[in-house]
């Protein structure tokens, strides 16, 4: 979804699931911290009660458990560990967005063709090349394309 005020994407609510639990499977965390860490992603508009609800029903689906942690000061938290299932739902999920990539690499190789064919001013120089015409352009008092 494209959000029109500063044309950023916002990642859909279902692809936070596999950065959930690869997460957790590097380390168990706080809901805080987890959120912390997804808009470190780029989930930036990550909405705590949805987050929170996802991760109820993770731990229902028996993907993610939770434990109380009172360490420390402040109230008692809930610490997010993966499970032995949600590994194996995450490498599953990993092979999906394989798939994946596989179908956006062809899809933005197209896309850039189509550009450069029917945009010529698209297509990419090196900086070699902006160096040189910039000096030419200095040299010659002419703008090149």
């Amino acid at each position: 979804m494209v959000n029109q005020d500063n044309q950023s994407v916002n990642p859909s609510k279902n692809f936070v699931l596999p950065f959930i639990l690869l997460l957790l499977s590097r380390m168990s965390l706080h809901g805080y911290e987890l959120s912390q860490k997804l808009q470190a992603f780029g989930f930036k508009s990550i909405d705590q009660g949805n987050l929170y609800r996802l991760l109820r029903q993770l731990e229902k689906d028996e993907l993610v458990t939770s434990e109380w942690d009172t360490n420390g000061s402040g109230p008692a938290k809930r610490r997010y560990s993966i499970t032995k299932a949600g590994i194996t739902y995450l490498k599953g999920y990993a092979n999906q967005l394989e798939s994946y990539q596989s179908m956006l690499d062809q899809f933005f190789k197209m896309y850039s063709s189509f550009l450069e064919l029917y945009i010529p001013s698209f297509q990419k120089k090196d900086s070699i090349e902006k160096v040189n015409n910039s000096t030419r352009r200095k040299d010659h008092g002419t703008e090149e394309e």
